[in-house]
């Protein structure tokens, strides 16, 4: 079991939804606690712009359900046609992330005896708001994103993953049940990191005066990403391709040691961009571009070899040859940043 940080946020934001409605005698406080379970966000952005998207719909809410309490009543059909009103305006606005809690407005403020009261109703939509005020204010305080962190993390992770996977690929070393499991984890590593880079990249031009963000660093960030979706497009292509075309020995022994050699590119690529290195003039750059073209010449050897057979191994070096070029442009925006930060 992971109790994350927005674990930790979702029960302390529901704690202070419930005390604040306890202290301002507001009941039922448990309204304020699913409010505030639907306003947690991942980062401060979406955090700010869930409030106010749930303050337009949730007023919307309440006002179609004051509408409807005068004048069509709130039996259950009446409530039911009111649920399908509110999803269809919600969409209309383009809010529908808010959808949930709108009908849970709504609900309450219907679903009561002596609803047909303005005060009941306004005692309602503010519960609503004390939850969703709450999930705020714990998103700001408690636990701030360091998007930073969590994303090297999860990328250095994705990495050692698909490290793995990549050098038991062509040797087909891992038991079949094995690198199933391995590959479908990858893949979902892969689309959270992907879901981490969108939030990243929203914060930066979303809340760029309030918090600067390196520009630089953001390009990186895109790059490494792009470089672990390029490795795991190599082993889906040697899982559909490589062991229908029949390789021979040599052939493992060529994709195996050269796969080898990019891996550990790769990871040294991570290694300097964390610091962990000592940083001096290398050719890691020009030996990758030379040994990349020698290695895609003898596969184009192959292929001439044996055009009907062998067209499979040249569809999985080129993906390789891919790779190679995303991790030279990946160094590149290294030293970039490097360079830019000793300034």
């Amino acid at each position: 079991m992971t109790l994350g940080p927005r674990v930790f946020k979702t029960g302390i934001a529901v704690t202070l939804s419930l005390y604040i409605c306890f202290f301002l005698n507001l009941e039922p406080a448990v309204f304020a606690a699913v409010a505030a379970v639907f306003t947690i966000q991942p980062s401060i952005y979406r955090s700010w712009r869930q409030l106010l998207d749930q303050v337009v719909t949730n007023t919307m809410g309440a006002a179609v359900a004051l509408f409807s309490i005068y004048l069509l009543g709130d039996n259950p059909i009446i409530i039911g046609l009111l649920m399908m009103l509110v999803i269809s305006l919600s969409l209309k606005m383009k809010m529908e992330s808010t959808i949930p809690l709108t009908l849970v407005t709504v609900l309450a403020i219907m679903s009561a005896p002596g609803n047909e009261d303005i005060d009941f109703i306004l005692n309602r939509f503010f519960i609503i708001l004390v939850g969703i005020g709450s999930a705020l204010v714990v998103n700001l305080l408690i636990f701030p994103p360091n998007y930073k962190k969590s994303y090297l993390e999860k990328a250095t992770s994705v990495f050692q993953n698909m490290s793995l996977l990549l050098r038991t690929a062509v040797s087909n070393e891992l038991t079949e049940t094995s690198f199933r499991g391995q590959s479908k984890q990858l893949q979902q590593d892969i689309q959270k990191l992907e879901d981490q880079y969108k939030i990243f990249d929203e914060e930066r031009t979303k809340l760029a005066k309030l918090k600067p963000l390196d520009v630089r660093e953001i390009v990186v960030f895109k790059q490494m990403l792009k470089t672990l979706q390029q490795g795991e497009e190599i082993l889906e292509n040697i899982e559909e391709h490589y062991f229908q075309s029949g390789a021979s020995d040599e052939e493992d022994y060529l994709f195996d040691a050269h796969i080898e050699k990019l891996i550990k590119y790769h990871e040294y690529l991570f290694l300097k961009y964390e610091g962990k290195i000592r940083q001096k003039e290398n050719d890691h750059e020009l030996n990758e571009m030379k040994e990349s073209a020698a290695f895609f010449e003898r596969a184009l050897d192959i292929y001439t070899q044996n055009k009907d057979k062998k067209f499979r191994l040249l569809i999985i070096a080129a993906s390789i040859v891919e790779y190679t070029f995303h991790l030279q442009r990946l160094d590149q925006l290294i030293d970039q940043y490097c360079k830019a930060t000793k300034k």
